[in-house]
């Protein structure tokens, strides 16, 4: 019937259309010409000024009007920040398509002067489906990554372990450019430098054309792009000073790295070419302390330990993307993208093991003994696209995109027990693995205007598959486990996925809406070499989407969306060979997981205020089945096993209120604050044991917020705080987070060199800041970790910009593999 319904609908409005008389054009800034995106078009009747139809501009500046009588008529075309243009009256008679051409708005003469006084611009907007912030605003951000640019974000924290949520949840899908990059947001965005980011895009209710991966909904990345006509380019360079802080650590750390991007233009290429290399080490030290309860021996064994747990890190690639129009109705684009990441974490730990008798002041025993710990994980990243966009004379479009990626992913756990540093072997464990992946994607998308609205439909073939190798080394070997051969093995994993969508939007003056369905049948293989069944899944299901923009005054906004979405499990997830990650612990996977689905909703307001200010308010709730967790089970005596498992139900319940707010023409504050209500209920299965009950749930809130000061044209000063509260998991709870940071710019040679001093990770030797507990508990084990990391350190930036103007970068990045790195 819906189906019955769309079609009788768009075969009237088909109707209409043809027999009315349409209006088009485009919008573009007038100093930078780029395309401004839902601008308001209004077509008054000239006779009595009464509003006679209106609509908003598609995301390449494009509009549309029809349904159009004979008559004459002007038409004001406006949008927040600048100056409307009214195009004089003219005539219009049935059957006629009368083309504009390109409206040129120009910036307010308030917002021009505060540009070019003191730097300031529209920082935020709420639109139909997502929220998008200026990234050039955080300041404390540069030198760093695109994470560093994320943690502002009113609805993003970070934790210490530098887990990014949305909303409390960890899991949602990355997109660079529009383009999906089906990995963790901390390793993917780890390797795009800040400052090649232009906006961030927060989609929390996502509509039928984006993949319905991630619980929390979308992250775009839009990219920096140069000339309109010309050849641009950017260099910039950072050089982290040593710390405050002294752990007494074996080593320093070293911060240092450079970005360049290159961009050629002219009227039909556009070639961007760019580079980075950063070493970003981290000194820490960590304090934990467990105990696990043996009930059959009447015992029970404590372990604290402390030590140091340091990271030495470093990543460069290089992305190359090339766009060819042959003419106004047939683009080309070819994308290629080259790198390579490397991480090693230094794990030195001290510790007092002893066991004593439950409930008696009897120790059985009492050793202490020195784990030298050290990870390395590594992976060279390879991908090339291609896309191909052909209009028709019907401003219809269809894009063909084709993607190929290979990830050579490696590394190897070292676990050695000495009686001290330096001294004799007790046991060296080593867990060598090789685990690349390789993935395709190809995609169809047809689009077609409908009237007002627009029509759009696409089939996606996506594939990837992982051949791990995995070994597990002891010395000397350990003749008490006969079931080492459990520890050693292949697995491999691939994913197959054909989906396909259809959603409708629309816009007029007052209201934007947009509805779809998407359709996925997905297929997941495991198979493992010492398991002769083969782990499979396969999975049929419907993701529907809506989302509603109303806007009560211009000034004024309502907005609401539903969509459902699906959280898959990693690779890694998946696999159940145990690695030795500690002394203390093992961790594995568990290859028949399931998926995570997941309900979103969401309803908020939007306020605008003269000269860019803004001020927003959105209530929502989460509602997920089989939320995949990490827990905690009793291995041995003195090991813990970490198991990646479903429970029943997990639920987040909130709201989020963001303000952008130009005080004055040199005081900018922004603030962006999340208060919800986390929840995890259900029964718990480790290993095939007996379920266990879980209920545990608390309020959570952050707090992101940064206040910019303009002391003279070229003289700027930012300070920004970055807080999590405490909040609830599956088994036990993480501590509060803190981060504060602050920065000084100024700017020469007419603002084309940037001189910037960050000062990071303020404490002041308060002991407050960088630093995070996590605790999990169960009936027979408690465990508590204090992780430090180091403060008070400055960083020194520099960015020269040769001919560099606004806009975006399309650049590629690594799609499939950042999530197994």
């Amino acid at each position: 019937m819906r189906q019955l319904l769309l079609l009788l609908f768009s075969l009237l409005a088909m109707n209409s259309f043809a027999q009315n008389a349409t209006i088009s054009g485009k919008i573009v800034d007038e100093i930078d010409q780029q395309p401004l995106e839902y601008a308001s078009v209004a077509i008054y009747n000239v006779s009595d000024s009464s509003l006679v139809n209106g609509g908003i501009t598609s995301q390449d500046g494009n509009f549309k009007i029809g349904n159009l009588s004979s008559g004459r008529y002007y038409i004001q075309a406006h949008f927040l920040g600048y100056e409307s243009a009214v195009i004089d009256s003219f005539d219009l008679q049935v059957g006629e398509n009368l083309l504009l051409g390109t409206i040129r708005l120009a910036p307010s003469r308030q917002l021009v002067d505060e540009i070019n006084v003191t730097g300031n611009r529209i920082n935020a907007m709420n639109r139909v489906d997502k929220q998008t912030y200026r990234a050039a605003q955080f300041e404390s951000a540069k030198g760093g990554s695109a994470v560093d640019v994320l943690k502002n974000m009113p609805s993003i924290a970070v934790n210490g372990q530098g887990e990014i949520s949305v909303r409390g949840s960890t899991g949602f899908l990355v997109l660079i450019d529009g383009k999906p990059v089906l990995s963790d947001a901390q390793t993917a965005l780890g390797q795009l430098p800040a400052n090649a980011v232009d906006n961030i895009e927060l989609i929390t209710s996502p509509s039928a054309k984006y993949d319905p991966d991630g619980k929390a909904g979308i992250i775009n990345i839009t990219t920096k792009k140069g000339t309109t006509n010309g050849s641009g380019l950017i260099v910039n360079a950072n050089y982290g000073l040593p710390s405050t802080t002294d752990f007494g650590n074996k080593r320093t750390s070293e911060r240092f790295g450079g970005d360049i991007t290159y961009n050629f233009q002219n009227n039909k290429w556009d070639i961007s070419i760019g580079g980075n290399y950063t070493r970003n080490d981290l000194n820490g030290y960590r304090v934990g302390n467990v105990w696990i309860e043996n009930v059959e021996n009447n015992t029970i064994n404590y372990f604290p330990s402390e030590g140091e747990r340091s990271f030495n890190r470093y990543n460069y690639a290089g992305r190359a993307n090339v766009q060819f129009s042959a003419n106004s109705r047939n683009i080309f684009t070819l994308g290629a993208f080259a790198g390579k990441r490397y991480q090693e974490r230094d794990a030195d730990l001290f510790y007092s093991n002893s066991q004593r008798v439950i409930n008696q002041n009897t120790q059985n025993y009492a050793v202490q003994y020195y784990n030298a710990n050290k990870q390395i994980k590594q992976g060279t990243f390879t991908l090339g696209n291609f896309d191909y966009t052909h209009i028709f004379g019907n401003n219809s479009s269809v894009t063909a995109s084709f993607l190929y990626e290979y990830d050579d992913l490696h590394g190897t756990t070292h676990n050695r027990n000495l009686t001290g540093p330096g001294g004799e072997n007790i046991q060296y464990v080593q867990n060598p693995y090789e685990k690349p992946i390789e993935g395709y994607r190809a995609k169809l998308d047809y689009s077609v205007e409908i009237g007002n609205g627009k029509l759009e439909t696409g089939y996606q073939y996506r594939n990837d598959s992982q051949d791990g190798v995995f070994d597990y080394i002891v010395t000397p070997e350990d003749s008490s486990q006969p079931d080492l051969d459990r520890f050693r093995g292949t697995a491999f994993s691939e994913n197959l996925i054909h989906s396909g969508y259809g959603q409708f939007s629309s816009n007029t003056e007052k209201v934007e809406y947009i509805v779809g369905l998407r359709y996925e049948y997905s297929k997941r293989t495991v198979d493992l070499s010492f398991d002769p069944n083969v782990h499979i899944l396969e999975l049929s299901n419907f993701f529907p989407s809506a989302n509603l923009l109303y806007k009560i005054t211009p000034d004024f906004q309502l907005k609401a969306g539903v969509s459902r979405r699906i959280q898959r499990s990693t690779n890694n997830q998946l696999n159940p060979i145990p690695e030795r990650e500690h002394s203390e612990t093992l961790e594995m996977g568990d290859p028949d997981l399931q998926p995570e689905f997941i309900y979103l909703g969401e309803i908020g307001i939007t306020k605008l205020f003269e000269g860019g200010s803004s001020v927003f308010f959105t209530a929502y709730i989460q509602d997920s089945k089989n939320p995949v967790q990490r827990v905690n089970s009793v291995y041995a005596d003195t090991i813990l096993n970490r198991v990646y498992t479903n429970i029943e139900n997990g639920r987040s319940v909130g709201g989020e209120l963001g303000a952008d707010l130009h005080i004055t023409k040199w005081w900018d504050f922004y603030v962006g604050g999340n208060l919800y209500y986390q929840s995890y209920k259900g029964s718990l299965v480790i290993l095939g044991a007996a379920p266990i009950d879980i209920d545990n749930s608390g309020w959570v809130h952050s707090v992101n917020g940064n206040t910019t000061f303009r002391f003279a044209p070229t003289w700027s000063l930012q300070a920004n705080v970055n807080y999590l509260s405490k909040r609830p998991t599956a088994q036990g709870e993480d501590s509060r987070y803190l981060i504060p940071n602050m920065s000084l710019k100024k700017t020469f040679l007419d603002n084309r060199l940037t001189a910037t001093v960050q000062w990071q990770n303020i404490d002041l030797g308060m002991e407050q800041s960088h630093r995070q507990r996590i605790s999990t508990w169960g009936e027979d084990f408690y465990t508590t970790t204090n992780y430090i990391y180091e403060t008070d350190f400055v960083v020194l930036n520099l960015s020269y910009n040769f001919n560099w103007k606004n806009g975006k970068l399309k650049l590629p990045s690594s799609e499939f593999g950042e999530k197994e790195f």
